[in-house]
């Protein structure tokens, strides 16, 4: 009886972690569903920019409104997620990122383009991403800062699935068919995958001795969490800015039409950002799972900060443009494993969708410091290096940040919260 007993708890073992690594795979393939909206969108700047006759900083509002309703609603998102589970929102949201490309095709003034592309966009997206993330933090207590790199690495991968085909598109067949067509296939792919995602066993959470952690309303009366919050903040706008204006300052530098090992370096540049932004967020998370987040994070945002510096000094270098675009997405995309595995590890896993949520909404601000109001900059100055020295000095401040308050700040409030 005792050895049928060990049997059937290690079949039970066996099923529930083949379980959660279906849900991770489900949860990469529906955060790859969505990432394009984000991470091509610099490629669609120019042609929209001639179809609306608008300058940059007027059509940048877009991407501005895409990443902040992406993240402004996410507390709600996250409460539904928390309150009727993931299946089903995160289908809803698969089907709205589609729709919004697609309308997107049929927007013929920038009003609609606004609310397809950046509202629409920007919901679909928000309730998909916050709520995966929620999903495999609670699936993985012990490999927090691995599973949220994994599935954030779907989103800073997916696109370099679509780059290429993208820009092809573009050239080819123009804005209006690229829209629609891609467009139906981020949505039928997200569709599919969300059927597969379940939320995890409570015996789960009670295994890994985690605690049940703060209410949202707690957490956020805490000086950790805004701590973390203005960290996120700059980290964002740094990596948003170089998101949506890559294209731009490109042509800037003198590099937007060269060849590098025979294909055009802005493509190439953005296929080699969406592997370096993909393997970034699983290798740091699960870096962080052992050397411990703040270390990770110093790290990481420093490591963004020097290669933002070289690729301003040698901008004018084609080869360079690409290899260093690559090291500043791999110093940049950790933020969406490192915050989130930190968020949770500090206030616990009972709120810990609701709870990204409100972080999340750090990145909502970045774009608009890093989308239009970066374009202004530019724009008024004339020269993308006041741009590039801010956001370098928002990396390095980052990273002293997480040393020297950050890792203190989190002790103090762990050991008062043991205590209690």
């Amino acid at each position: 009886m005792a050895i049928d007993a060990i049997a059937e708890g290690g079949a039970r073992d066996s099923d529930r972690g083949a379980t959660r690594w279906v849900q991770l795979a489900a949860g990469v393939v529906c955060m790859m569903a969505i990432s394009s909206p984000q991470y091509v969108w610099t490629l669609m700047t120019k042609p929209m920019a001639a179809l609306y006759g608008v300058p940059l900083s007027t059509l940048q509002v877009t991407f501005s409104l895409l990443i902040v309703l992406q993240t402004f609603f996410s507390p709600l998102q996250g409460y539904l997620i928390d309150r009727f589970g993931p299946r089903v929102l995160i289908s809803v949201g698969s089907v709205l990122t589609g729709a919004s490309w697609f309308l997107a095709a049929r927007a013929d003034s920038l009003t609609l383009l606004y609310l397809s592309y950046g509202v629409l966009g920007g919901l679909g997206t928000g309730v998909v991403y916050v709520g995966v993330v929620g999903l495999v933090v609670r699936w993985f207590p012990a490999q927090r800062g691995f599973a949220a790199g994994m599935v954030a690495a779907g989103y800073g991968m997916g696109a370099m699935l679509t780059t290429f085909p993208v820009s092809a598109s573009l050239a080819d067949a123009g804005l209006a068919s690229t829209l629609q067509k891609f467009g139906v296939i981020f949505a039928l792919v997200g569709l599919v995958s969300a059927q597969l995602l379940r939320v995890p066993p409570a015996a789960l959470g009670a295994a890994s001795h985690a605690r049940p952690g703060s209410t949202t309303g707690a957490m956020l009366s805490t000086r950790v969490f805004w701590l973390m919050f203005v960290m996120m903040t700059l980290m964002s706008t740094s990596g948003l800015m170089v998101t949506s204006q890559m294209a731009s300052f490109a042509r800037d530098f003198g590099v937007g039409s060269a060849l590098v090992w025979g294909m055009a370096a802005v493509p190439l540049a953005l296929t080699i950002d969406r592997v370096c932004n993909g393997l970034t967020r699983p290798f740091f998370g699960f870096v962080s799972d052992r050397i411990g987040r703040e270390n990770t994070m110093a790290l990481a945002f420093a490591l963004e900060g020097i290669a933002m510096t070289l690729w301003l000094l040698t901008r004018g270098d084609p080869v360079l443009f690409v290899l260093l675009s690559g090291l500043v997405f791999f110093g940049w995309g950790e933020i969406f494993s490192l915050f989130p595995s930190t968020l949770t590890d500090t206030f616990g896993v009972r709120h810990a969708t609701t709870n990204y949520g409100c972080l999340y909404m750090a990145q909502g601000i970045g774009s608009i410091l890093g989308g239009p109001l970066a374009a202004l900059l530019h724009e008024a100055s004339g020269s993308w290096s006041p741009v590039f020295l801010l956001a370098i000095g928002g990396d390095f401040l980052t990273a002293l940040l997480a040393i020297v308050l950050l890792k203190r700040w989190r002790l103090q409030y762990l050991a008062k919260a043991a205590a209690s």
